[in-house]
């Protein structure tokens, strides 16, 4: 297989981009070139944005406490205890996100904000429930749908404390109670609900590589032959190699983790569809990530190898919702150390979702490679990811390391998951690229992100490819990120917004990238002489300080900033 094995179709009178590999001419999308119902959105989720993270009775987190007793762990030794202040800023960032022209905000919801205490029996905080039900009101009468993850990493720090978090069952009722005081709460304007978001990053980072709280893996304990392989940069890592876990087994505790993952998302689903589903009208899925995992050769071995690859990030966790158990490669692999559903779980798990949907970021070419030593997830593959074939990088880079930019993995992945999972109802939930926060450069110069609109311009186009040649069913898409914000272990050394957010004067500045005017042009919603001005103003804003010197430049990107504000309410 090479990394142009499906086939590429060039139609109608579009202007060109050249592919970065392969020499394909890529034409420029339009919002007309998908259907009318596609739903167009951006991302982000309650820790990296929210801030406020001891305010009006909100309870501890596990990256709270990780990331303020453990700042070694981040590249810049930061939290987000302040983020970017969108508990405080919800309105203006709503207003922003009504300019551009979006149909949709995903966001998740702290549960330690909800329930402080972790479950309903210490309390429900009514602030925090306030909080999300004005943000759910305000983007409503902005004609923004509210796409909301209840999951996205932010574990209560006391049930870690009380019983290890999701090594534990016990997480499952604690869930469910989260859940339904969500769905009772916000139901009745949320129609689409995600329940986890990225469950393998939580599973790998936390107990493998041990990058996430709680900080397991036992990476201290292993040879050199799996450090090698663990210092290869996945999905999320931090810059540079991991920092050493004396605690945890790598070997079994992730299997537990995703098994109880699994579970609380098919409880939540069936909550859901038993009490509310009927009466609110919604949806409901969960977000999963996926690399796509090119065959360095053609040769069996190396094509195996992607599969592999492929069923112990994605198949993990969407095999068992599609079958009710895991994927072929895991089940013959990992053996007695994988957990089993009882007849019972497997009816609760298979078929508990309307939707799947899908994160994608990056490719990278895959070898057949195993080694022996200890159990462990990461040998457990008998894969080796590697990022250059014949010393010629895969894609070009993108701030992270872990981070480069293939847009044509996205047709592949979207043409397997079609085929290895029954044609389902597929929204690309995240689909981003970052660059390096380089505190040396000003303001504007940060501004011209054209790196960006050509990530998204190409990803867009593959995925209109597979719709139109494989007849996939995607129905929206969602950029990350709405704004640069607290990116988990890289800390804020990078930028993934189309939003630029200054986080160096200490008002958290909003200003639009070149990508956020490419996409207000794109979504082309309501297109008033008003809005013509506006675009040439903020056109103007960016042209008038490229020339200024970077102190001047910054209080004048202040003055700018409040502009906009000011026309966008």
């Amino acid at each position: 297989m090479s990394n142009n094995n499906h086939l590429l179709m060039i139609t109608g009178n579009h202007s060109m981009f050249r592919a970065d590999s392969g020499g394909i001419i890529i034409p420029t999308v339009k919002r007309s070139d998908f259907p009318k119902d596609f739903v167009f959105g951006a991302a982000t989720s309650a820790y990296q944005v929210e801030g406020a993270w001891n305010v009006q009775g909100k309870g501890r987190s596990n990256w709270d406490v990780f990331t303020m007793s453990e700042p070694a762990g981040i590249d810049d030794g930061s939290n987000g205890c302040t983020a970017i202040d969108q508990y405080n800023l919800f309105k203006d960032d709503v207003d922003l996100m009504k300019k551009l022209g979006l149909d949709s905000y995903r966001f998740s919801i702290a549960w330690t904000r909800i329930l402080p205490g972790g479950r309903i029996c210490k309390g429900i905080c009514k602030e925090g429930i306030k909080y999300y039900n004005d943000l759910i009101d305000i983007l409503f009468a902005a004609g923004i749908e509210p796409c909301v993850t209840l999951f996205h990493w932010d574990v209560p720090e006391c049930l870690e404390l009380e019983y290890q978090g999701f090594l534990s069952d016990q997480i499952l009722q604690d869930f469910r109670e989260f859940a339904e005081v969500c769905f009772w709460n916000f139901g009745d304007r949320v129609k689409r609900w995600i329940t986890l978001n990225e469950p393998w990053s939580f599973t790998v980072q936390g107990y493998v590589y041990g990058n996430f709280p709680p900080n397991r893996g036992g990476t201290a304990n292993l040879d050199a032959g799996i450090i090698s392989l663990i210092n290869f940069p996945i999905h999320r890592s931090r810059s540079g190699a991991p920092i050493p876990t004396k605690d945890g087994n790598a070997g079994t505790e992730p299997y537990i983790v995703a098994h109880h993952l699994i579970l609380a998302h098919a409880n939540a689903v069936d909550i859901y569809r038993t009490k509310y589903q009927g009466t609110q009208g919604g949806q409901i899925g969960m977000t999963n990530v996926a690399a796509w995992y090119e065959p360095l050769t053609d040769k069996r071995e190396d094509v195996e190898a992607s599969s592999r690859a492929l069923q112990f990030m994605l198949g993990w966790f969407v095999e068992p919702m599609v079958t009710g158990e895991y994927p072929p490669a895991m089940r013959e692999n990992v053996k007695e150390r994988l957990p089993k559903f009882t007849d019972d779980q497997e009816k609760l798990v298979k078929g508990s979702y309307d939707f799947l949907g899908i994160n994608y970021y990056t490719a990278y070419y895959v070898v057949d490679y195993h080694i022996l030593g200890p159990p462990n997830y990461v040998t457990d593959q008998g894969i080796k990811p590697l990022t250059e074939r014949d010393g010629v990088p895969i894609g070009r880079k993108g701030g992270s390391d872990w981070l480069y930019i293939v847009p044509w993995g996205i047709f592949n992945l979207m043409s397997y998951a079609k085929e290895t999972y029954h044609d389902p109802i597929i929204y690309i939930t995240e689909n981003g690229v970052d660059e390096k926060n380089n505190k040396s450069k000003n303001i504007a110069s940060c501004l011209s992100d054209d790196i960006r609109i050509k990530y998204h311009n190409d990803h867009l186009w593959n995925l209109k490819m597979a719709m139109v040649q494989k007849n996939v069913h995607v129905k929206g898409y969602s950029a990350w990120s709405l704004f640069d914000n607290f990116e988990w272990c890289e800390g804020y050394t990078v930028r993934f917004g189309i939003f630029l957010v200054d986080f160096e004067n200490g008002r958290l500045t909003r200003f639009p990238k070149s990508s956020a005017l490419w996409w207000m042009q794109f979504l082309d919603k309501h297109q008033t002489k008003n809005q013509a001005q506006e675009t040439e103003w903020w056109m103007q804003f960016l042209d008038k300080n490229q020339t200024k010197n970077q102190a001047q430049e910054t209080e004048e990107g202040r003055q700018g900033s409040g502009k906009r504000l000011r026309i966008a309410a």
